[in-house]
């Protein structure tokens, strides 16, 4: 999948800006702050239909407007082109448009436009809560399997229903009503479940080699996956302690409690890890995670986004991240920094087309 051409306007910090681009490589250079992060975010965002940086729509929209919209131009490895656009409206629900068409469910749209983005909210994955990790085993999955999307949908729809239940306060729940809702988690817990299993199985070891040779192979790395789904029937696992559920007010057990456990030498890379390391777990994850999605389905190589990769990595690591990407390993690429010379670094490995943009006050110029 490529991006031809783009459009922003009033989203963020860009008032509008209207570029062509390179079907391969797209530097921007620029100060932080200036806008570098909000342009790859509207990329992400014609993708996933959501930010990458906030859970709030309103809040990309550019300040004292009150509507935003993204159009993109992007062509499939046949040459079949895309136009995707997106409304946001302050006060109504965002608009989605696939060749001109609403879509009737926005869960429609997912996978169309396969997409990795590496930036430093990546170290969430790492010090945040075991949510951020389940987030990325979901938004990798979603995008290739629309069954899981809906499966989550409707766990989440489920556990909404089951913990409004065990909160009631003035009266005791319907018994036949919290069952109905504990079997609906268990039936797609367990299809989530699965497919994160399977997922982690595959992911493992790419994810491995990749870090071997960004960190030449000094320092071994783990990623295991642990579950409430692995000590039996889920559904007698929800069940076993109702009880205490009740007096806690939520649901203490069910796949919104998986987690992945990082190690670093054997031991959790959030107690061991340098920065240094941390970062280089976490670029490792994302290239893996870029190598899972072009053998999915979609079988087509999904946009990268690079967003500041460079900082806190010495001088050895960088230049193995740079011969990986200046490969033919990956098909179209953004990459952001404040530094030209990692750039460079990159644009003289290169032999096909490149386009370099300079991003300041939220102007995207040539």
């Amino acid at each position: 999948m490529t991006l031809r051409h783009i459009t922003i306007f009033n989203y963020k910090n860009i008032a509008q800006t209207e570029l062509e681009l390179s079907p391969k490589l797209n530097c921007l250079i620029g100060q932080n702050g200036e806008g570098k992060t909000n342009f790859l975010d509207a990329i992400y965002f014609l993708a996933l239909c959501k930010s990458s940086t906030t859970s709030q729509d309103s809040a990309c929209i550019r300040h004292e407007a009150e509507v935003a919209m993204l159009q993109g131009s992007f062509e499939h490895e046949d040459g079949t082109m895309e136009e995707i656009s997106l409304g946001l409206s302050r006060g109504r629900k965002k608009q989605l448009k696939r060749n001109k068409k609403p879509y009737k469910r926005l869960t429609e749209h997912i996978g169309l436009i396969p997409i990795v983005m590496v930036s430093p909210m990546d170290s969430l994955l790492i010090g945040g809560g075991s949510e951020e990790r389940r987030r990325f085993m979901d938004v990798v999955i979603s995008q290739t399997d629309h069954r899981y999307l809906d499966a989550l949908v409707s766990y989440n729809k489920a556990l909404a229903q089951r913990n409004a239940l065990l909160k009631l306060e003035d009266t005791a729940p319907d018994i036949d009503l919290l069952s109905l809702w504990e079997e609906e988690m268990a039936r797609y817990g367990q299809m989530i479940y699965e497919a994160r299993a399977s997922f982690v199985e595959s992911f493992v070891p790419v994810f491995q080699e990749i870090h071997s040779i960004v960190s030449r192979g000094r320092e071994l790395v783990g990623l295991q996956y642990v579950s409430h789904a692995q000590r039996g029937s889920l559904l007698d696992i929800i069940q076993r302690d109702r009880a205490k559920d009740l007096i806690m007010g939520y649901s203490l057990h069910g796949v919104h409690r998986d987690e992945l456990e990082m190690t670093l030498g054997g031991y959790p890379i959030r107690r061991e890890g340098s920065q240094g390391q941390n970062k280089t777990y976490l670029i490792a994850m994302k290239l893996a995670q870029f190598d899972f999605l072009s053998r999915a389905a979609s079988r087509t190589k999904p946009l990268l986004l690079l967003d500041d990769i460079f900082d806190k990595l010495d001088a050895d690591r960088v230049e193995q991240i740079v011969h990986l990407v200046a490969g033919d390993r990956f098909g179209q690429i953004f990459i952001t920094d404040t530094n030209r010379d990692h750039l460079d670094q990159i644009l003289s490995r290169m032999d096909s087309d490149y386009r370099l943009f300079h991003v300041k006050k939220g102007e995207i110029m040539p």
